[in-house]
């Protein structure tokens, strides 16, 4: 049976980045050695970072004064990287889920650290509007996708201050205006490679100027100045980042890859909207394109486990939805084929029809 990949992260990568991964992971480039133990100092591995780097920059037209960093620790290292490089009085969060809450949470740990909205009132089921971003803060912050909740922020804002922006879960899922930030980041796990390597673009010239001490390994400086390569980045999911770069490329870009997620996203929230068996949990107007979530309609509630059960028997993975909101998440990244949405609306339909 066909399986189709829903996972939230790790999640659903191209089949063909899988393969050359794996074919790396046997003999890199006829080297006669493995990505997992080919120096990451020797021009083979060069090459495959210099590419990453630049096809990051080609894709989403990143200006001239940023740096494409590699780095380990994951999205959540960044929580403290971030005010240790950027906050010297204050900092300004938005909250609108559980990773944007423990963001802000990390930063409270080097100074000032205001909320200035928050959707937890309503368990996160919209993006706040009409909230006033403070002038008198070193950067603002937002979480532009809530893999959680479902929500999703699906423009660049505009920031009297310097912008930062965790984009874990929807990085090259649409064009972004980079010269709006001062830094994004996020975890590879979700739109780029396995988990394992976290991208950073920077504003070369928003560095350096908080006075505190930052340790050498936690200074975006230290990995700029030296291209990544300070101490022995993640060399094997840097190499699936470049091939899914290349994927990517290949496919039309990220405007193509744009396309594709409003294509998935209308069929599935459509039905949605149409079976009266189920209801979607976020505001129609903030619902994410990368993460959708739905529960089963009050009167149904009593059918969510043999609705569960009967999806994963036709061969879906992963839709399980969160245990802050239960029910369903159909995670739809860059990879993720029409034909697995097509798939799950099917077993929708079919459910419906037994019962």
């Amino acid at each position: 049976m066909k399986k189709f990949n829903f996972n939230a992260g790790p999640s659903v990568l191209p089949r063909e980045v899988i393969e050359e991964t794996a074919k790396a992971v046997l003999d890199l480039n006829g080297t006669g050695l493995s990505i997992l133990e080919i120096s990451h100092r020797s021009k083979d591995f060069m090459a495959v970072m210099d590419e990453a780097q630049a096809l990051f920059k080609e894709l989403l037209d990143i200006p001239e004064g940023y740096s494409v960093l590699f780095l380990g620790g994951g999205a959540s290292m960044q929580f403290c990287m971030v005010p240790y490089n950027f906050l010297e009085k204050k900092a300004a969060y938005l909250n609108t889920g559980t990773w944007a809450g423990k963001a802000l949470k990390e930063a409270k740990n080097f100074g000032e650290a205001v909320e200035v909205a928050s959707s937890k009132d309503k368990t996160y089921c919209y993006i706040p509007k009409d909230y006033v971003i403070p002038t008198d803060a070193d950067y603002f912050h937002i979480t532009t996708n809530n893999t959680i909740y479902g929500t999703e922020i699906r423009k660049d804002i505009d920031s009297p201050v310097p912008l930062i922006a965790d984009m874990s879960s929807d990085i090259f899922s649409r064009p972004v205006d980079v010269s709006k930030y001062a830094c994004i980041y996020g975890g590879a796990q979700k739109n780029l490679a396995p988990s394992g390597v976290t991208f950073v673009i920077v504003k070369d010239d928003a560095l350096g100027k908080v006075t505190r001490t930052i340790p050498t390994m936690l200074d975006y400086r230290t990995h700029a100045q030296n291209g990544s390569m300070f101490n022995t980045p993640p060399v094997l999911p840097i190499y699936s980042a470049m091939l899914n770069l290349r994927w990517i490329k290949a496919q039309g870009g990220v405007q193509a890859m744009e396309r594709r997620a409003h294509e998935r996203a209308e069929l599935l929230y459509g039905e949605i909207d149409r079976n009266p068996l189920f209801r979607g949990t976020a505001e129609v107007e903030d619902r994410s394109l990368m993460n959708i979530d739905f529960v089963m309609a009050d009167e149904y509630k009593e059918l969510e486990a043999d609705f569960l059960a009967y999806a994963q028997s036709k061969g879906m993975v992963g839709i399980k939805g969160h245990r802050s909101i239960g029910g369903f998440r159909a995670s739809c990244y860059n990879a993720l084929p029409l034909e697995a949405v097509q798939a799950l609306v099917q077993c929708m339909k079919d459910f419906q029809n037994n019962h």
